[in-house]
């Protein structure tokens, strides 16, 4: 049995394509049985979204850290680090540059950054103090000790205690694509007082071209129009990357960007 529609109109929420994919993947359903179950115990005990994937990122983490930021081998985590890095390094990263990754994860592409920018330049922030203490580990490894990186653990995404104008580039890999709306845009609504006049924030999401959706409320489907004009509520200008979607990895990516110089008020 397979599914005739492509993966951007797939409602994967549906009870349609679940017994499709259960149809064809026989060996995930114990997989799926289990995060529902999981699901409703998190969501009983759980006050808001960033409490609920906070304790689902413990869980996997607890697992396996790779696994818990998406990537199924060392292998494939490795590629979607390089992937990121690439990618940001030919849209215009600079080593002077002063970046902010929200959800850096484990730092799989966050020890390229680190590598790559000016010592003291990359700040990381994540909702999970089980991925952080990963991320440290990450940074042992790779012996990036003397670049000065900062983690910083987080309740939510209005980035109070970060000053005002400071990075020049926000990066967020596949967090959308774990928020609802309202998380999305506290994010958008807060992140054009940290950027620089001139700088950008990238961030990549689940997209759908048919109805917006989610799955056990850890996966979320967007429309890009939905997130853009969100983006352009908040004073941004907002770009679709088309070549982004000539990589592997599943996702699709927007750039915001804010104005050189704001309109007084």
């Amino acid at each position: 049995m397979t599914d005739p529609l492509p993966p951007t109109r797939r409602n994967r929420a549906s009870l349609t394509y679940k017994l499709r994919y259960a149809a064809r993947n026989p060996d995930k359903v114990r997989g799926y049985l289990s995060r529902m179950s999981r699901d409703l115990k998190l969501r009983a005990v759980s006050r808001n979204h960033v409490a609920y994937y906070r304790a689902v990122m413990k869980s996997d983490a607890a697992r396996n850290p790779e696994a818990a930021v998406g990537s199924r081998s060392h292998e494939r985590w490795l590629a979607l680090g390089r992937m990121q890095f690439d990618y940001l390094h030919e849209h215009g990263l600079k080593p002077d540059d002063r970046m902010l990754e929200i959800g850096c994860g484990n730092l799989r592409a966050g020890w390229r950054f680190i590598d790559f920018l000016d010592a003291g330049n990359y700040y990381g922030i994540d909702i999970s103090p089980d991925i952080l203490l990963a991320a440290q580990k990450t940074l042992v490894r790779h012996g990036l000790r003397d670049k000065m990186p900062y983690l910083a653990l987080v309740d939510d995404l209005k980035l109070e205690f970060l000053p005002s104008g400071r990075f020049t580039v926000v990066h967020a890999h596949s967090v959308f694509s774990h928020s609802p709306l309202d998380v999305i845009d506290e994010c958008l609504a807060n992140v054009g007082r940290v950027l620089a006049p001139g700088g950008f924030f990238d961030f990549t999401f689940d997209r759908t071209e048919g109805a917006e959706h989610h799955v056990l409320r850890e996966d979320f489907y967007y429309r890009t129009e939905t997130l853009t004009r969100l983006a352009e509520r908040h004073g941004f200008t907002a770009r679709f990357m088309e070549d982004w979607e000539e990589l592997p990895h599943g996702q699709s990516k927007i750039r915001v960007t804010r104005p050189e110089s704001r309109p007084e008020s």
